[in-house]
């Protein structure tokens, strides 16, 4: 007996969409960032700078994106893009490296710190010693077992409710936005007008700081070290293509909602980076980097809030964090769909589930392989090398622009990108210097990052033969 098939639907309108490009991008990254970022630059208005900066990159590349995928408006994000644009090989290049490590290790990343938010206001549980410092290989598995614990079953649960249904997962992430927008309105209202800041901490620089020519090859560095943290904070603005599918009116509403979400986000992120500066001198926020026990934001809230202040914004971060969470495992399952349909992936990622219109086997391939990532420990690790991965494919599709402007002058474009070619031009030449400059700053990471991307080449070959 044949087993009923479901479809995806249309259910989601241009509010829904881009409460999920914000919902997808604010996590963790804009309560931490600004310390690392600090650490690089030691001067308070370079670091917001860096911050708009990479703001505005993003939004040139969720505008060159949008062009395209108004035209390709489907489930499958990038992978249905590639396979118009550059073949089957390349789409399937872009699939795997997101199963592999772009989007399953920014789940188990962002997961992570809702777990360590959480210990840190009700302290989990450890196994013994002995076993938790149990070693396979260079893994050690049960270490920090409560934290991971924890990690693993938020995974699981929230897999689970995007099982059951689009309008549950997107509706949490609603709610979970608007309380997100509420959380970080409060920090920058109470900072700014309680903290006891001053504009003389945002105008002073670290004692540390040496001044550079902005062409010195030394500031080149420190900066795109600083931007490819603020990236990590940016990154899934491209996410909401995925679900091309399951968006109404999807050539008008996806580019809308990519501008309209990336807008918030910058805006969001220009304002309460801001207040951080404001409220302490950037040697302590320094310093809160170097301890490595103390989330930026906590520590700069506890400042003028005290220990009552510091729960209530680790509060603001386990729901933000659950948040982006969710968004972040809702949507790439309809990549492995859209793969496993073409004969690419296994094969039971294109099932989707007959009453709840999902593709159940597709999420729980990827939650099974994110606990995995959680277990191992090494996510942090891969977070680092996803921003490199990712920028490979955010560049090759905004060339995509150019390439489909030549091939198909006469195609439908409900968008075309603002400013071209400008606009996707910069961007292009920005993903080939942060793809140098990493190479050259951390070989060890873009040659891992690479390896990650080709593993699944044997898969190609395989699954292409089995199909042909």
């Amino acid at each position: 007996m044949e087993k009923q098939q479901g479809q995806l639907i249309r259910s989601l309108g241009l509010g829904a969409a881009t409460i999920l490009v914000v919902s997808s991008v604010i996590g963790s990254g804009v309560y931490k960032k600004v310390a690392p970022m600090s650490a690089e630059l030691l001067s308070p208005d370079l670091v917001l700078w860096a911050w708009v900066l990479a703001g505005i990159i993003s939004l040139c590349g969720a505008l060159s994106n949008a062009e395209i995928a108004g035209m390709m408006a489907d489930s499958g994000g990038e992978y249905v893009y590639f396979r118009r644009i550059y073949g089957r090989f390349m789409a399937f290049l872009w699939g795997w490296s997101t199963f592999a490590v772009i989007k399953t290790a920014a789940v188990s990343s962002i997961a992570y710190v809702f777990s360590q938010s959480f210990n840190a206001i009700i302290p989990l549980p450890h196994l013994p010693e002995s076993i938790e410092n149990i070693q396979i290989l260079v893994f050690k598995p049960f270490e920090n077992a409560g934290v991971k614990g924890l990690t693993i079953a938020l995974i699981l649960a929230l897999t689970y409710l995007n099982s059951r249904g689009l309008r549950g997962a997107a509706a949490l992430s609603t709610w979970i936005t608007r309380l997100v927008i509420v959380g970080l309105s409060l920090i920058v209202l109470s900072g700014l007008l309680f903290g006891g800041g001053s504009m003389a901490n945002f105008q002073t620089p670290s004692v540390n700081f040496v001044s550079h020519n902005w062409t010195d090859f030394t500031f080149i560095k420190a900066m795109f070290a600083a931007l490819l943290a603020a990236f990590w904070a940016y990154e899934g603005w491209n996410t909401v293509g995925f679900l091309g599918g399951e968006i109404k009116e999807p050539h008008k509403n996806l580019p809308l909602a990519l501008f309209a979400g990336m807008m918030i986000i910058i805006g969001a992120y220009a304002l309460v980076n801001f207040t951080y500066l404001y409220v302490l001198p950037i040697d302590q926020i320094v310093h809160a980097h170097q301890a490595q026990n103390e989330i930026a934001a906590v520590a700069v809230v506890r400042h003028f809030a005290g220990d009552t202040g510091a729960i209530l914004i680790s509060v603001i971060i386990l729901i933000t964090t659950l948040g982006c969470t969710n968004a972040t495992i809702l949507m790439p399952p309809r990549v492995y769909y859209a793969m496993a349909k073409d004969g690419l992936f296994f094969p039971r990622a294109k099932e989707i589930h007959p009453t709840f219109h999902t593709p159940n086997p597709a999420l729980w391939m990827q939650g099974a392989w994110a606990c995995l990532l959680v277990l191992s420990g090494s996510f942090d690790q891969l977070t680092d090398m996803l921003i490199f991965a990712a920028f490979f494919f955010y560049g090759a599709t905004a060339f995509g622009v150019f390439v489909m402007r030549r091939r198909e002058p006469a195609a439908e474009r409900p968008y075309k990108v603002w400013g071209y070619p400008l606009v996707p031009a910069l961007f292009v030449l920005f993903c080939v210097a942060l793809i140098i400059i990493t190479c050259i700053n951390h070989p060890r990471e873009a040659v891992l990052g690479i390896v990650l991307m080709l593993t699944g080449v044997p898969f190609y070959f395989w699954w292409n033969r089995k199909g042909a």
